[in-house]
């Protein structure tokens, strides 16, 4: 095949080509755009697929070149032969490579019980158990009746609920528990629809309490099938079920494996917190340039109500924490004017951190969108109609996560929410307040501008620190730093809620909260500290970007240093620097306060250091410091 012949070709022709030529593992960077092009081109399921198991036949090779890993073991009570290509390729567009550890077919509750099972084997990141309603039919006597299929679903619901408990006692990663579709071949064998109603009524309270063993057990999440099934079509193919006990079919089972690629994402820290619109076409129906105000609509007309639409599902989002900006070819003023007069907008100028019009070339408009905000480019998405654009910022900023709107907007919302760039474990007050927080760097910004030197800056900015212990309502807020935060990340631990508790058991977890003379950033940083026979240990220390440049984690450092200097018998403090590809601006931080490297870097480059307690860093004097709390 000639260059010209594989640049025309299609992402799958492209992939096999990768594959059979021995390129796949040199080129993995390519993988996620193809990977993205068939996930929105025909026939998805299938397609991603084919991916998964070209990618999974050189898994290997792409182990060794470098590509994170993940291990799924992967229990269920039916066979399950089509998930494993399907999350190999949803995985490998967010830059994951599946591990998978399957275990004997139909042995799950084995599986959830055996301390020797993959579930609990080191590093197994998620455990997935996918079940079908066969756990409870299959155990009905014949005949049966509702009131039998309502009992075995109460059984099945407590037995399920023993051994989630047992997992969350034992187990490392992440159980991933699925609701079970009810069929019409379940419900019409019993003849009355009064019977039909009563099982139909069980089973929607079994489901709900699945899903709620997701809120009562540690390490726990559930993805509901019926949203999934809704949208893939039938549950499964009725023959493959019958003779190779494929209860769940293909397509459901490529959906439920995207939810898992998502969950994966988001515990991997890689949660997006920037949608980018454009406006013509995207946000509103019309060119503003051309038509002017009055030709643009995103209501009144049968095709704009579909932008309004579009318009009320993004301010949904904005609500709860994700950042908006525009970033369209057009001329400031008339771009803001619109956004700040037009009747048809249900979004306005002040629902955006950012507003940028301009004729450069859109990457550059996305990288000035992240330097404002104080991020990187890869926590952006950017929404767009023109494919040209789109094209454009993949090719410059492959990081960017670009979704695929066409010239249908009754499909953008659609598109928009199909890969949950946006998700989070759980939903804390500092998330709803974020978009407030972030416009308010317009008059720090103005201020900056103002003074006579960035020192002069930082005295007049009034920044005032609290550190002190971990508060119950405040677990959440931490648990969610650990997985987004990226750059100061000393350690770089995702964890979860209930390891962030049990961190404050055995140890001491301190938060940082910072405000300023422009308004209060609520809960932005926090130290896990162990204790250990002689001292501290600083086991991760992590402030969020929002604040950078303000020289606050020198303050909370410093702070945790004058607490242990407090504490009777504390005669050193320890702290651990693990390099990651986004934290290596910090790789001398722990140097910066006085500790000195303790012991040689270990193979992945984690360095130790050790501070004596004698001369303590002094806190910044632009930053007033209040530190309580101290050993439990």
């Amino acid at each position: 095949m000639t260059t010209e012949t594989t640049a025309a070709a299609g992402p799958l022709d492209r992939l096999r080509l990768m594959h059979s030529d021995g390129s796949l593992a040199a080129r993995r960077h390519d993988l996620p755009a193809l990977l993205d092009r068939l996930a929105t081109g025909d026939e998805p399921e299938a397609a991603l697929r084919t991916a998964g198991r070209l990618i999974g036949s050189v898994r290997d090779q792409l182990a060794g070149a470098g590509t994170e890993t993940l291990t799924v073991s992967i229990d269920g009570s039916g066979t399950l032969d089509g998930l494993v290509p399907s999350l190999t390729a949803e995985l490998a567009r967010h830059r994951l490579l599946l591990s998978p550890l399957t275990g004997d077919h139909g042995a799950w509750v084995r599986a959830l019980l055996d301390a020797d099972s993959p579930v609990y084997a080191p590093g197994t990141a998620l455990a997935l158990c996918v079940l079908d309603a066969s756990v409870v039919f299959d155990s009905l006597p014949t005949p049966w009746t509702a009131k039998d299929a309502m009992a075995a679903a109460r059984d099945f619901l407590a037995r399920l609920d023993h051994l989630t408990a047992h997992h969350a006692r034992h187990g490392q990663g992440t159980l991933v528990l699925n609701t079970l579709p009810l069929l019409r071949e379940h419900t019409h064998q019993l003849v009355d629809h009064r019977s039909r109603a009563e099982l139909s009524t069980a089973w929607r309270e079994l489901n709900a309490g699945i899903l709620r063993l997701a809120t009562t057990h540690p390490r726990t999440h559930t993805i509901d099938l019926e949203p999934l099934a809704n949208a893939s079509g039938p549950v499964r193919d009725t023959r493959l079920a019958g003779y190779a006990r494929a209860r769940l079919g293909s397509d459901l089972l490529a959906g439920y494996a995207r939810e898992v690629a998502h969950l994966a994402r988001t515990l991997r820290g890689r949660t997006k917190k920037v949608l980018v619109l454009d406006a013509d076409n995207t946000l509103w129906d019309g060119v503003l340039g051309d038509a002017g105000p009055e030709g643009i609509a995103a209501a009144s007309t049968l095709r704009g109500e579909a932008f309004g639409r579009f318009q009320r599902v993004i301010r949904q989002l904005g609500a709860q924490g994700v950042l908006l900006a525009v970033c369209s070819k057009n001329d400031q003023e008339p771009l803001a004017h619109v956004l700040r007069t037009h009747p048809d907008m249900a979004l306005s100028e002040d629902d955006f951190t950012v507003v940028r019009g301009d004729w450069g070339p859109k990457d550059e408009g996305l990288r000035a969108i992240a330097e404002r905000l104080g991020l990187g480019v890869d926590s952006l998405v950017f929404a767009d109609d023109s494919p040209f654009e789109r094209a454009q910022v993949s090719a410059a900023l492959p990081d960017v996560s670009v979704v695929p709107l066409d010239d249908e907007p009754a499909l953008h919302a659609e598109r928009l929410l199909a890969d949950g760039w946006f998700d989070v474990p759980e939903l804390t007050e500092t998330d709803r307040q974020r978009g407030a927080q972030y416009r308010s760097e317009g008059e720090r910004r103005e201020l900056l501008e103002s003074a006579e030197s960035y020192e002069d800056f930082l005295a007049r900015l009034e920044v005032a620190v609290e550190v002190a212990p971990l508060r119950p309502h405040e677990v959440a807020r931490v648990a969610q730093l650990t997985q987004r935060t990226n750059q100061f990340n000393l350690a770089t631990r995702r964890m979860t809620a209930d390891e962030v508790t049990e961190a404050a058991e055995s140890g001491l977890v301190l938060t940082v909260c910072a405000r300023d003379r422009f308004g209060d950033n609520g809960l932005v940083g926090a130290v896990f500290v162990s204790y250990e026979d002689d001292g501290w240990r600083i086991d991760n220390a992590l402030l969020s970007c929002r604040v950078f440049g303000r020289r606050i984690e020198h303050a909370l450092v410093g702070g945790v240093l004058a607490l242990a200097a407090r504490e009777a018998g504390v005669a050193v403090v320890r702290g651990r620097f693990r390099p990651t590809a986004k934290n290596h601006r910090f790789a001398d931080f722990y140097l910066s306060l006085g500790f000195e490297p303790y012991g040689p870097p270990q193979a992945d480059g984690t360095a130790e250091y050790r501070h004596a307690l004698r001369d303590l860093p002094a806190v910044p004097c632009h930053i007033t410091l209040t530190v309580t709390g101290g050993r439990p």
